[in-house]
């Protein structure tokens, strides 16, 4: 029995000034007040859930290469990511096959929680850092196909929803348990919506790589924040989203749609310099990753930890701030009976922070990773 205490507790809507966890196994077994107890000045959230990170640490998810994947999950596990998804970018149908397959028994291990696909079924028109060569036309069988070998593995695919046989696309992934995402898209409002309407729930970075919101043209922005059924990802590092972006959009969404995300590539907690995305040229200035080719924003390098600070600053509030960061993402992958808050039965995951929200230590599973 492992008793955190002393501590501000950040459980859902409620802050508990005088709180403690108390962890059995590799479950949380209580959570509470305890006025007696002296405070440590330190906060506890449940562990971050990324739902969208490329990679990290120098390591890349992209290459479908499973020790890149364990060097790339272990970094942000030290960031308090105890939860992640292994995202990958629009590549060929061989390396999508062979990442899903070298990809499955990490998922096994619960080094990760399953592969998103953004991509290949983009739009050429919002692409962004995704490579045009190979953007394609959804494929039920490639679907099907990736589906199967990955036996569970793959959990979100993202895709424009305006393209030909995207809506039915869709609807194969819903019927076989994988959520479906939108984005890289240039659709109109009413493709957006028709998007929803097919089963889509969740709009990937909103507001980066879509057709930019016009009073007179809605397009996907306007219309996935306004979906009462889709969680919006946001990219919380400033550079993607203005501060006054975020707040406005979770404002719209509150915290219960609203997805804190990285979309973290390997040159996460790097220097800057040179790298690669998916077989494209980066540069990475100022902790800025743009394509060499066009400057186009090529992920990022943040931290979850970092996103939930930025957040704050935002003058988002720490329990909305730590929904968005832990619960809503969990919520939004089917993981919520798992994962994503400080809750008796729930997976013991949790980070300490100090005053300044920077983290001491992080628990997963019930055992103290740093």
């Amino acid at each position: 029995m492992t008793v955190v205490s002393g501590v501000r507790v950040i459980a859902g809507d409620r802050v508990i000034e005088d709180g403690f966890v108390r962890i059995s196994g590799d479950r949380i077994a209580e959570v509470g007040a305890e006025p007696t107890a002296a405070h440590t000045g330190h906060t506890v959230v449940p562990g971050f859930v990324d739902i969208h990170v490329h990679g990290g640490g120098g390591a890349t998810f992209t290459t479908g290469d499973a020790g890149e994947a364990r060097k790339a999950a272990a970094y942000h596990l030290g960031h308090g990511t105890t939860t992640m998804l292994a995202s990958l970018v629009t590549s060929p149908p061989e390396l999508m096959m062979s990442a899903t397959k070298a990809f499955t028994s990490l998922v096994d291990e619960g080094v990760l929680a399953g592969v998103h696909f953004e991509g290949p079924y983009l739009s050429q028109a919002r692409c962004g850092a995704q490579n045009p060569a190979h953007l394609r036309h959804p494929s039920l069988d490639e679907l099907n196909a990736l589906i199967d070998a990955g036996n569970g593995a793959v959990r979100l695919v993202t895709i424009a929803p305006e393209l030909p046989g995207a809506l039915d696309a869709i609807r194969l992934l819903v019927e076989r348990g994988v959520v479906a995402a939108l984005g890289h898209t240039d659709a109109t409002w009413e493709e957006t919506l028709a998007g929803v309407e097919a089963g889509a729930t969740v709009g990937t970075h909103v507001f980066n790589g879509m057709r930019p919101p016009h009073h007179r043209q809605p397009g996907p922005v306007f219309a996935l924040l306004g979906a009462a059924t889709v969680t919006c990802e946001f990219v919380a590092d400033g550079v993607h989203l203005h501060d006054g972006t975020l707040a406005f959009a979770t404002s719209v969404t509150g915290p219960a749609r609203a997805a804190l995300i990285t979309d973290a590539m390997a040159a996460a907690g790097m220097p800057d310099g040179s790298y690669d995305l998916g077989g494209q040229s980066v540069d990475v200035a100022d902790g800025v990753a743009r394509l060499t080719r066009d400057g186009s924003i090529a992920g990022s390098t943040l931290t979850m930890d970092k996103a939930f600070r930025r957040a704050v600053g935002a003058g988002i509030s720490l329990p909305d701030a730590s929904r968005m960061a832990s619960t809503t993402p969990a919520a939004a992958i089917g993981l919520s009976d798992e994962v994503g808050a400080l809750r008796e039965g729930l997976r013991a995951d949790l980070v300490l922070l100090d005053e300044a929200l920077q983290v001491q230590r992080v628990m997963r599973a019930g055992a103290w990773q740093s």
